[in-house]
C-alpha cells in the first residue's frame, strides 16, 4: 500500500474554462494504469469549453447544480448523486449553474499513444449556456 501525496490544487486554464475553476488531481495512473480522477470546483456560472475525451468521461455530481450539454443536445441540470457519462469522442461541456458553486468528480482514461486523451474546442457562448434546460429531478 502507498499513501499518495496529492499535487497542489490547480486553477483551470482560461483556454479550457470560462470563469473560475479549480481542480484537485485525485489519481493520475501511470502505465499500465491509464485511469484519471479529478475533483473539480466551479464558481457560479463557470464552465468548460466544448471538448471530448478519447475514451469518454464520467461525472459524479458531488455538490451544487451542474449544467451539462452534448453538442446538439439539450442542457441537463444534474444534482448531487447524479452520474453522467459521455461516450468516446462526444463533444460536450459542463459547468455550474449561474447561482451556485458546483463540484464534480471527473473520471476518464488516457487512451495511450496515438489517440488524444482530450480534445479542447471553442468556448461555450453565453447564449448557449443560458439555453433551455431539463432537470434530472422530475
Amino acid at each position: 500500500m502507498e499513501l499518495l501525496k496529492p499535487p497542489p490544487t490547480g486553477k483551470g486554464p482560461a483556454a479550457m474554462f470560462a470563469g473560475d475553476v479549480w481542480f484537485d488531481v485525485i489519481y493520475r495512473g501511470e502505465e499500465p494504469s491509464r485511469a484519471r480522477a479529478n475533483m473539480v470546483k466551479f464558481a457560479p456560472g463557470a464552465r468548460t469549453a466544448w471538448h471530448s475525451h478519447g475514451l469518454g468521461q464520467t461525472l459524479h455530481i458531488v455538490e451544487g447544480v451542474a449544467l451539462i450539454q452534448s453538442r446538439g443536445g439539450e442542457i441537463i441540470e444534474a444534482h448531487p448523486g447524479d452520474v453522467i457519462h459521455t461516450p468516446p469522442g462526444e463533444e460536450h461541456w459542463h459547468g455550474a449553474a449561474p447561482d451556485q458553486f458546483m463540484i464534480h468528480l471527473a473520471l476518464w482514461e488516457n487512451p495511450g499513444p496515438g489517440v488524444a486523451e482530450n480534445t479542447w474546442l471553442e468556448h461555450v457562448s453565453d447564449a448557449a449556456y443560458n439555453g433551455p434546460r431539463s432537470s434530472t429531478r422530475r
